[in-house]
């Protein structure tokens, strides 16, 4: 039995992407068969066209260029590395518990479970459509495939309200889960995960921390502080910590930094 961590990037997008390159090429064709591309109105829509086909395509080199960074047993295996880094600051003691908020396929879960081999890991996920292949039945066969199946366990649920009691974990941590979270204060988001976790318990939050999404990361380590945590820092890890400057621009993860502390 072998995991199968899957790709962040959906093959079903890399497909849906592709599949309407064609159809404007297609139809690009047919309008120019048909001679439409005449006058000016014609010529709108025929430019309109061809401006979109360059987008799809455009955007169908980016996802397979991101589909080939994030496979899990390809050569470039940043998707591996980053779960590593993450996972490697992740710590509790013998009987403490960890706490993955979108868990995906299991990887960092397992990651920290095997590190933190005294411990107990629960990951927590919607597992909504957009990531058809990941689920609650591919995070457990992959806890077995890598031995640990008895210290984790995962559950279906919504980080922006976590079915569990305050502080009933050591540490909690997450990989790029908030940034896909429509909000208009992240913050809410956050506190909503240190709110399970216990009293001097660490969280350890790999995200896209761009100011689009967040804002400027010193005030959120700032508002962290006034809200009660400690030892508060922003790692930005696109400065070779897990990739470089440009790895960071050209696969779309600009703005990816650790958010680290403790309650």
């Amino acid at each position: 039995m072998e995991a199968e961590y899957k790709n962040w990037v959906p093959t079903g997008m890399i497909i849906g992407v592709g599949t309407g390159a064609l159809a404007i090429t297609v139809l690009l064709v047919g309008v120019s068969a048909a001679g439409v591309a005449t006058g000016a109105v014609g010529k709108i829509l025929f430019g309109s066209l061809i401006l979109l086909l360059v987008v799809l395509l455009f955007a169908v080199v980016v996802l397979v260029r991101m589909y080939n960074a994030f496979s899990w047993t390809g050569k470039w295996q940043l998707a591996k590395r980053i779960i590593e880094g993450v996972s490697a600051r992740v710590e509790t003691g013998a009987g403490g518990k960890i706490l993955d908020v979108g868990c995906g396929s299991g990887a960092l879960s397992i990651a920290c479970a095997k590190r933190n081999p005294g411990a107990q890991v629960m990951g927590i996920d919607r597992w909504g459509a957009e990531y058809a292949s990941f689920s609650q039945a591919l995070c457990e066969h992959n806890a077995q495939a890598e031995g640990v199946s008895a210290r984790t366990s995962f559950l279906r649920g919504d980080a922006r309200k976590l079915p569990f009691d305050d502080e009933s974990f050591d540490a909690v941590t997450s990989n790029y889960c908030y940034h896909n979270i429509p909000a208009n204060d992240r913050l809410i988001i956050i506190l909503e995960t240190l709110r399970v976790l216990r009293k001097g318990g660490t969280f350890v939050i790999h995200d896209i921390f761009s100011v689009s999404k967040y804002g400027d990361p010193d005030v959120l380590v700032d508002r962290l502080r006034k809200a009660g945590c400690a030892q508060v820092k922003f790692t930005d890890t696109t400065d070779g910590t897990f990739m470089s400057r440009c790895e960071a621009h050209t696969l779309l993860l600009s703005g990816s930094g650790l958010l680290m502390g403790t309650k």
